[in-house]
């Protein structure tokens, strides 16, 4: 039975396909994420990962941003299949939530449906991870945690983004720009402060309108000049700071935190951005705190990946904050 919602006509769920890849032959010492994945929810148990897909790049070409985002799922799945697993785990692929934007409220749909999937995953006792799309998936992801008996039950929520951007924009329709600021509303609409943090603001990529909604609402950011491979100590007290904080984390990864030689496929190239190992040592840290809930990876365009590198990056990460989560 799904556990999705009925759905717009825009909106469809894409069920999963069988994940394959190079294969060296049978027992743990070869594994790969490719053996560890079902289809099938009822062969998997509480605790064990589950995968679920945003097609969608609607939130994009509302920004003005560059399109194909709704590829990335399917990238990021191939890049990561024939990654080697230091320990035997299981996972379960629930599918793709697919929009393609021909209807008006296709986007708001698409993340209701996602915020429904999400929700059921994580309080069947899945530890999520997200394969989006453009960075509208994570107010699809918000939506899904918000009704989570774990937050309903009074649990501290965090958000911590690793992105250029704010994405605070106040406009009049939801897009890739706006979803921290949608959190924000609908915390405030439960009575609460969203206690939101980003990790590698780019100055040059916000305008001081941005700048000052964040300070209007207790945004606490470090910017991408202080995130370099120098910074650890810096990096290591904001992360823990943010993680002391609160009891469950949204960790939300927009790869254009990357510099654009390691991350060219995305809707907004990073012309400095932080270094990969700073931002591998971040995941890694927030996975080992006990704390993490859900990730979710947004902004991977493969019609504009060279050689692959944005997907071997995204799926590096989510390697690594996978196989490290507490």
């Amino acid at each position: 039975m799904s556990t999705y919602p009925e759905a717009a006509p825009a909106v469809a769920v894409v069920p999963a396909r069988p994940w394959s890849g190079r294969d060296d032959g049978p027992g743990a010492e070869h594994l790969r994420w490719h053996h560890a994945v079902e289809l099938d929810a009822e062969l998997t148990e509480p605790g064990d990962l589950a995968f679920v897909g945003f097609a969608c790049d609607e939130g994009v070409r509302r920004n003005k941003g560059r399109q194909g985002a709704a590829q990335g799922p399917a990238a990021l799945r191939q890049a990561l299949a024939s990654m080697a697993l230091p320990k035997p785990l299981r996972a379960f692929d629930a599918g793709d939530v697919s929009v393609d934007g021909t209807a008006d409220d296709a986007l708001e749909t698409g993340q209701q449906r996602l915020g429904s999937a999400v929700a059921h995953l994580v309080d069947r006792g899945h530890r999520v991870v997200v394969l989006g799309g453009g960075h509208e998936v994570a107010f699809g992801t918000y939506s899904g945690l918000e009704q989570t008996r774990a937050v309903r039950a009074g649990g501290r929520l965090g958000v911590l983004n690793l992105d250029a951007h704010f994405d605070l924009r106040d406009d009049v329709r939801p897009s890739s720009g706006t979803p921290f600021l949608q959190m924000a509303q609908s915390e405030a609409r439960h009575g609460r402060d969203l206690n939101y943090w980003v990790l590698g603001i780019s100055q040059a990529g916000n305008t001081q309108a941005l700048f000052r909604t964040a300070q209007s609402l207790g945004v606490r950011y470090l910017p991408d000049t202080e995130c370099g491979v120098l910074d650890a100590t810096r990096v290591d007290a904001f992360v823990d700071a943010f993680l002391a904080s609160c009891e469950l984390v949204h960790l939300t990864i927009d790869l254009d935190v990357l510099p654009a030689a390691v991350a060219p496929g995305v809707s907004a190239p990073a012309a400095y951005g932080v270094p990969m190992e700073v931002v591998e040592r971040v995941c890694a840290r927030v996975a080992r705190s006990g704390k993490l809930v859900v990730v979710d990876v947004a902004e991977l365009n493969p019609e504009f990946d060279v050689d692959g590198r944005t997907a071997r990056a995204a799926a590096r990460l989510v390697h690594r904050t996978a196989t490290t989560w507490a």
